[in-house]
């Protein structure tokens, strides 16, 4: 990782955008609908330090080498952190190419090498950003005290939040029902000590890129992974870095698995998965065959 990614908060804060033009306005743009407040600031202004007082981030966004140098020292001198457009190696930090989803944000960045492949990737992470993400997200901000409260063994809570995420109460939050949402959760947590797990067959052949977006979901919210022993390692790096690995077990390991209200991703590469789903349905186990992308 030769950069690290942060948030800032911007609720409260203040964000300075030196320079004119379509540069400095598109700095701008990026903070449409957010709670900052955006200064614009030019000509002299924008080189005298005390001008950037307070100030949370800066961007200078000018053609002339001259004053665009004075307004990033002014801007440091301040102690505030520069973005400098178009001028990677006076950077402190990068834009990124961002997904908006309200309290949801995503980021994707190239250390400013390349601009336009941060924006492809971006595009195609968009499409697997469900819209509602940001009022899933608020749904479990607001609820988080009652759900720590019904639920304070931190196991049993990432559990219980990874089906949560999964059922009825986000697909309201994502529909913008916030009030059925919290009902819902509600009425989940009342029944949490019935939770079941699952286990979920995934085609662990390789390559990641044709594995459907149910299957890279299933991989993000696994709590165990049991894999056949030729698993692709790009398959692998889809999977949450916390989740526990085995190799492939019995029949009856695995409906333990499940009886604990673990979410299990059966990573498979070959076909005896089809004898051991079977006797697991015989079982009464939970479980499902996410098929590769066509």
């Amino acid at each position: 990782m030769d950069a690290f990614p942060a948030f800032f908060p911007l609720k409260g804060r203040s964000v300075a955008i030196a320079g004119e033009g379509e540069a400095a306005d598109a700095k701008a743009r990026l903070f449409g609908g957010s709670p900052a407040t955006v200064v614009r600031l030019t000509g002299a202004v924008a080189i005298d330090p005390a001008s950037y007082a307070g100030m949370t981030l800066a961007f200078i966004a000018g053609g002339d080498d001259g004053w665009a140098l004075a307004a990033i020292a002014a801007a440091r001198a301040a102690h505030v952190p520069v973005n400098a457009v178009d001028r990677p190696a006076l950077c402190d930090f990068t834009t990124p190419a961002v997904i908006d989803r309200g309290e949801v944000v995503a980021a994707i960045g190239t250390g400013g090498g390349s601009p336009m492949l941060a924006t492809m990737l971006r595009h195609d992470i968009e499409a697997r950003v469900p819209e509602g993400a940001g009022r899933i997200a608020a749904l479990f901000r607001t609820m988080q005290d009652e759900v720590r409260a019904a639920l304070p063994e931190v196991g049993a809570r990432r559990r219980f939040l990874r089906a949560a995420l999964a059922g009825p109460a986000a697909e309201a939050a994502a529909a913008g029902d916030m009030e059925g949402a919290r009902a819902h959760l509600r009425a989940a947590l009342t029944g949490s000590g019935a939770m079941t797990g699952a286990i979920q067959y995934i085609d662990a052949r390789g390559p990641a890129e044709m594995l459907t977006l149910k299957a890279v979901r299933a991989l993000a919210a696994a709590d165990v992974l049991v894999c056949d022993a030729d698993t692709h390692a790009d398959v692998l790096a889809l999977a949450r870095r916390d989740a526990e690995r085995m190799e492939a077990r019995t029949v009856a390991e695995l409906a333990g698995l499940a009886g604990r209200g673990l979410r299990v991703a059966r990573l498979i590469t070959g076909s005896a998965w089809r004898t051991e789903q079977a006797a697991l349905d015989a079982a009464g186990v939970s479980t499902e065959v996410l098929p590769i992308a066509s």
